[in-house]
């Protein structure tokens, strides 16, 4: 008679918040997956249900909030992690069925809550899969040609607006040599291109004091943004740098992007350019100078794209602060950049600030502020077209390809349109020409061969 092996167990998985976050519950369920947990793609289909939960705003946590309660609603065992769980008992108050509540990174708790919830049965035969470590594993939840690198946890940053310190602690910077590897088994997987992301990209290391480690084929590296990144280029085709404070040896990475090792490419969060504002949200209020170092990029890397994002009606922010930010766009000519209002998060400074902005201004900044970058971002991809330009290829059907330029990470900036283009497939990076373009998307071609 045929031995009949036991079903494993099938986890579900709904993952909230920025690609940090992403990055967790790729890992939470790579590790459970080793283990021999299946995964559900529905509620219905899944032993359990885990909440990656975001708490960066008010907004995010009520988003985190319903989250739980539709999890419990369509299947009922639900385990909770991420940001949210330091607010273990709010959560509890309001869904006491809740199995576990975890917090950020917390990996191991929230395997063992699984394993508590849901335990997978004993066999020899399930017991020989090979594995056990996130590093063994391959699973993803982004498409196979591309995915976040997290290189740190945490951040040494105290700014008023931020709860982030008191969610996930302190810079926490990962040893060089083991993101090198798991870069290398990410492109030996298929991945074209590597999305590296942290709290402070540019602070990765100071909490190692820059150590350098061995590789495994000879030579060393140094925990240290230019010297990542350099390695990096080496392995991947495409390398995009987020979250990068504008620190002065920000200024080393530059020519690597006019090497082609690294994606000509910031995401810089600069937040507001009034210095009474900056102050306030207790960040470097240095605009001038940063300006003369955009202008010095642009120098060294004319290509180079920067994307920002910014607050608006942040407490006592005046009208003639606001119309500096304007002003100061204008100056900086920024490619890409993204607005938030002003929101009060439990636990942050800022909400103990005088001068609260109405809410009705807030929107109405938010505006103006939005349709100034939309008219810069206009002007800046119509000089593209009639250029050609690579660009990664992420989804194919019948009427053409969609895909993305040097100039656009995944889900937050723009798409180039491709028409005759069924003959490509995801992942391909294949020269375009630029034949239009609107406020934020550009439109091509695929040259022939």
């Amino acid at each position: 008679m045929a031995t009949i092996l036991p079903s494993p167990p099938r986890v579900g998985m709904v993952s909230l918040g920025c690609p940090k976050n992403l990055v967790d519950s790729e890992r939470i369920l790579s590790r459970l997956r080793a283990q021999g947990y299946a995964m559900s793609a529905d509620y219905q289909g899944a032993d359990v249900v885990l909440v990656n939960t975001c708490g960066f705003l008010d907004s995010a946590k009520e988003e985190s909030l319903e989250a739980i309660g539709e999890a419990i609603a369509e299947n009922g065992r639900v385990i909770v992690t991420g940001c949210m769980g330091q607010e273990a008992e709010a959560i509890r108050a309001r869904f006491p069925q809740v199995l576990a509540v975890t917090g950020a990174h917390q990996y191991e708790q929230v395997v063992d809550a699984v394993h508590a919830a849901a335990p997978v049965a004993r066999s020899p035969y399930l017991d020989l899969v090979p594995g056990g470590a996130v590093e063994d594993t391959e699973l993803k939840l982004t498409p196979r040609h591309y995915g976040y690198l997290k290189i740190s946890e945490g951040c040494n940053h105290r700014c008023a607006f931020c709860i982030i310190p008191s969610l996930r602690g302190d810079l926490a910077s990962r040893r060089p040599d083991a993101i090198l590897r798991e870069a290398e088994k990410l492109v030996a997987a298929g991945t074209k291109e590597l999305l590296v992301i942290s709290q402070d990209t540019s602070a990765y290391g100071v909490d190692l004091r820059h150590a350098r480690w061995p590789l495994k084929g000879g030579g060393e590296v140094r925990a240290h943004m230019t010297d990542l990144a350099r390695e990096l280029g080496r392995i991947a085709p495409w390398v995009r740098l987020h979250y990068v404070y504008p620190y002065p040896h920000v200024d080393h990475v530059i020519p690597l992007m006019a090497e082609g090792l690294v994606l000509p490419y910031l995401d810089i969060p600069f937040q507001h350019a009034a210095p009474p504002v900056l102050r306030r949200m207790k960040r470097p209020a240095n605009d001038a100078r940063v300006l003369e170092r955009i202008r010095g990029w642009r120098e060294v890397c004319p290509d180079i794209t920067i994307r920002s994002s910014f607050v608006v009606g942040f407490p006592g922010e005046t009208e003639a602060d606001f119309d500096y930010l304007l002003d100061w766009l204008d100056e900086a000519q920024l490619d890409r950049v993204g607005a938030f209002r002003f929101e009060p998060v439990q636990g942050a400074a800022a909400n103990a600030l005088p001068d609260h902005v109405p809410e009705a201004l807030k929107e109405e900044r938010y505006a103006r502020l939005m349709e100034r970058s939309a008219a810069i971002s206009a002007a800046k991809l119509q000089a593209k077209i009639g250029r050609t330009l690579p660009v990664i290829i992420d989804e194919v059907g019948e009427e053409g390809a969609t895909g993305r330029s040097e100039a656009d990470a995944p889900d937050i900036d723009g798409q180039v349109f491709l028409r005759d283009a069924a003959h490509l497939a995801p992942g391909d990076i294949v020269r375009v020409t630029i034949e239009d373009a609107d406020e934020h998307d550009l439109y091509g071609v695929p040259l022939a061969g």
